[in-house]
């Protein structure tokens, strides 16, 4: 592990969780949109993240059996942005709509305001933990630096 190890991880942390946020801000600037660039309604978007890969030493380290002590990852990396197709489009009697169907009802996104809310403080929250990760770590590397002198 290298001393840039724990700054590495972080900013991995802090790009996902960036990106997460600005996934969150299209979903809430769509919630009315009742057709997108594809002639269908906006489709709310989810951020899938997973653990980033170890590096060839930490495999090599683990096929011959020395495992490494500490346990430490290696961050996080976004696979995709990813339409959530589970839960159904809200319908909603508007014949006077111009994209109201047949029935006169207007297939709306499926973004809830409520939950998009409780994912973007989730991000926050989760942006700031890792910024002040961030800043222990570079406050652990100047005291070291000062150690020397």
């Amino acid at each position: 592990m290298t001393i840039f190890h724990s700054m590495d991880t972080t900013a991995s942390a802090l790009t996902a969780q960036r990106l997460r946020m600005d996934v969150i801000s299209s979903n809430m600037a769509n919630v009315d949109s009742t057709r997108g660039v594809n002639g269908e309604p906006y489709r709310r978007k989810m951020v899938v993240m997973e653990p980033k890969e170890g590096s060839f030493s930490s495999f090599l380290n683990k096929a011959i059996g020395n495992t490494d002590s500490s346990g430490a990852g290696n961050g996080v990396k976004v696979t995709r942005i990813a339409e959530d197709r589970e839960n159904p489009l809200k319908m909603v009697y508007d014949p006077e709509h111009p994209d109201a169907d047949a029935d006169g009802y207007v297939a709306y996104p499926n973004v809830d305001p409520l939950r998009e809310m409780v994912d973007l403080i989730s991000a926050t929250r989760s942006y700031e933990a890792n910024v002040t990760v961030f800043n222990a770590s570079k406050g652990m590397m100047m005291k070291a630096l000062e150690i020397g002198k």
